[in-house]
């Protein structure tokens, strides 16, 4: 019998530091002994619901009390959860594309660092011989990153939930991840614009006529980015509706693009997005590859106990993060 079929789950398998439920099940049954078997490609946690024959997906899929069929599947079930929570958060091109860097802590403080970044920082000298190099000096913010918990609370009994179909309480977990990630990009953008609590808020550009856009202000915008490259712009609806009816817009070249890949990109050849997290009245620019940096404090969190347990009704998700500017000035507001 393969290894999968044997393997003993209990709570303790969520409280390994360190290591996810995934991880610890990897441990245990690695994949790398399937390979060549009709489980290759199946993870360990595929594998456990394949040894219980649990459908999580599908017009066919089984209802939730089939995680509780037995007290040892029910341990499934959070990690169930987690993943359906996780796919929602993953569905979001703009956060992707406005972090340069992604740090992962074990605690709830933490103080990233800087970089001298004044002119003379950015000149390369010429060095004679046996002269000394000019420096740069990396030390640590005088601040610490602000961590924010978020999150929200199941509540449903396991009654309400038992005979529900697992693909269809999918999608509703997978709006509560859509909804956590909405508001993880919120707290990224108010960084870019006010900083991170140590004196870094974007610089402001403010158009040439209250209310109105036009190319020059776009101009004027990119022309700031003198020692970066502004590859993202980002803008609420009604922004974006000011730059679509700007004539350089009608560009056929770009229409088509629009048209066939859902993308849009600026005159300048930047990035275009558009969300709802941008404040009205404004349009946030920055280079993507060292603005921003997004510190976690580890995976999404759930009350595992609670979970296996059935009880429902009380049981928090959360996910505890924190956003830092690396480079103050590679990011850029337009105020319209």
């Amino acid at each position: 019998m393969a290894a999968y079929d044997n393997l003993k789950l209990e709570k303790g398998m969520y409280q390994v530091a360190g290591k996810s439920f995934t991880q610890v099940l990897e441990e245990l049954d690695p994949s790398a002994q399937y390979r060549g078997t009709p489980l290759e490609g199946l993870d360990a946690y595929q594998r456990q619901l394949k040894r219980f024959d649990i459908k999580v997906s599908g017009k066919n899929s089984d209802c939730v009390e089939k995680f509780f069929a037995t007290t040892t599947s029910a341990a499934l079930f959070p990690e169930y959860v987690k993943r359906a929570v996780n796919v929602g958060m993953e569905n979001s091109a703009v956060l992707d594309n406005i972090v340069a860097s992604k740090t992962v802590i074990d605690s709830l403080d933490y103080r990233t660092i800087t970089a001298d970044n004044t002119a003379a920082d950015k000149t390369m000298n010429v060095v004679a011989e046996g002269a000394t190099l000019s420096q740069t000096n990396i030390k640590t913010k005088e601040n610490l990153v602000t961590m924010n918990k978020r999150g929200r609370l199941l509540v449903a009994s396991y009654e309400a939930l038992r005979f529900q179909r697992l693909d269809l309480f999918t999608v509703t977990l997978r709006q509560i991840g859509n909804y956590l990630l909405r508001t993880q990009l919120e707290d990224a953008i108010d960084t870019l614009i006010d900083g991170d609590g140590n004196s870094n808020p974007a610089g402001t550009v403010a158009v040439a006529s209250t209310g109105t856009l036009t190319y020059a202000d776009l101009l004027n915008l990119w022309s700031k980015f003198e020692d970066y490259e502004m590859n993202v712009l980002l803008a609420d609806t009604a922004g974006m509706l000011k730059l679509l009816n700007l004539e350089e817009f009608q560009n056929p070249l770009t229409g088509l693009n629009f048209a066939g890949t859902g993308q849009l990109t600026t005159p300048m050849g930047a990035q275009l997005y558009r969300t709802g997290a941008v404040p009205t009245g404004k349009m946030v620019a920055l280079d993507k590859t060292c603005a921003l940096e997004m510190v976690t404090a580890g995976d999404v969190m759930l009350e595992y106990d609670k979970l296996i347990d059935q009880q429902l009704e009380r049981a928090a998700i959360t996910c505890t993060y924190g956003f830092a500017k690396i480079f103050a000035d590679a990011s850029k507001v337009l105020t319209l």
